[in-house]
């Protein structure tokens, strides 16, 4: 398939027409997603939308390109796509309109958007839908990056990296039961690779989080005895719980610090639960590391 990397910025987003309107979307989305924005010149809210939209698009790289649609201009096709109130942004891909919304959307979730209309064309491989994926789901954009992790698994079903990421998005969303179910259906294939490891050790701090006391409490009994080890490894399960890795780590080598040998192990256990749920270069990861090494070899 022939990309659109190579072509010229101002190629990526034009005006059409009802005569052009079949081959600049219908057709030209047979080999790149299209995404068309309907708007007219007395809509405020297109005059701030429809700029930022260009702008992500053009972030894109030429992996996706935009048309615009005045509707007032072009009332028949408005009228046959049901276009209600504007703005409306479709994406199209293989000819026909694929997602979309209505009124104007944060920038954030704007990126989300064509970065997920971006990924339907695949373009030279999965490498591209798999990046797009995961930044959807590290800006938040969980739902948007479970169904394109999907997609990536419906063209390359032994994919660990979309099926870890799959999970993760599900584990992002609450809903560890079907990130569970997920990985029990694993093919063998992935099922023991780096990505659904690390997806098991989220599911696991998951678990534990879901039923981890009040850290404001926890916090407390802490500071009153600081040899309550139980109360410091809850306590880090609870920082955990609200996004805060970092200080679980330290909570955690603080334990094995105090006592390395307490409850089997466990401070040192979970922290290398943490560290493969990680990303390997994360610096929490790279620090933690660093200090429960020098702990060890003292």
């Amino acid at each position: 398939m022939l990309g659109l990397g190579d072509k010229p910025q101002a190629d990526l987003i034009k005006d059409v027409t009802e005569a052009s309107f079949m081959a600049d979307v219908i057709e030209a989305s047979r080999e790149t997603p299209i995404i068309v924005d309907f708007w007219a010149t007395w809509c405020g809210p297109c005059k701030t939308l429809g700029p930022m939209l260009e702008a992500a698009v053009k972030a894109a790289g030429g992996k996706v390109r935009m048309v615009k649609v005045d509707v007032d201009k072009n009332q028949r096709i408005a009228a046959q796509l049901r276009i209600q109130s504007i703005p409306t942004v479709y994406a199209f891909w293989q000819g026909a309109p694929v997602d979309g919304f209505q009124g104007a959307v944060p920038a954030s979730e704007l990126k989300a958007f064509v970065e997920k209309a971006a990924a339907l064309a695949g373009d030279g491989g999965l490498a591209d839908a798999l990046e797009a994926a995961e930044q959807m789901l590290t800006e938040g954009a969980a739902v948007d990056a479970a169904e394109t992790f999907a997609a990536i698994l419906g063209e390359e079903p032994e994919n660990s990296a979309a099926y870890g990421g799959l999970v993760r998005a599900h584990l992002a969303l609450g809903n560890l039961d079907q990130a569970e179910a997920f990985l029990t259906a694993a093919p063998a294939a992935t099922a023991k690779s780096k990505d659904m490891d690390a997806a098991r050790a989220q599911l696991e701090l998951a678990k534990q989080a879901a039923n981890a006391g009040p850290e404001a409490e926890l916090r407390v009994a802490v500071e009153a005895d600081p040899q309550d080890h139980q109360a410091r490894f809850d306590l880090a399960a609870a920082l955990l719980a609200v996004d805060s890795a970092a200080e679980a780590v330290d909570q955690l080598l603080e334990l094995f610090r105090r006592d390395r040998e307490w409850n089997g192990g466990a401070a040192k256990t979970q922290l290398f639960t943490i560290f493969e749920a990680l990303k390997p270069q994360d610096p929490i990861v790279l620090a933690g590391r660093r200090r429960l090494s020098s702990m060890i070899f003292a």
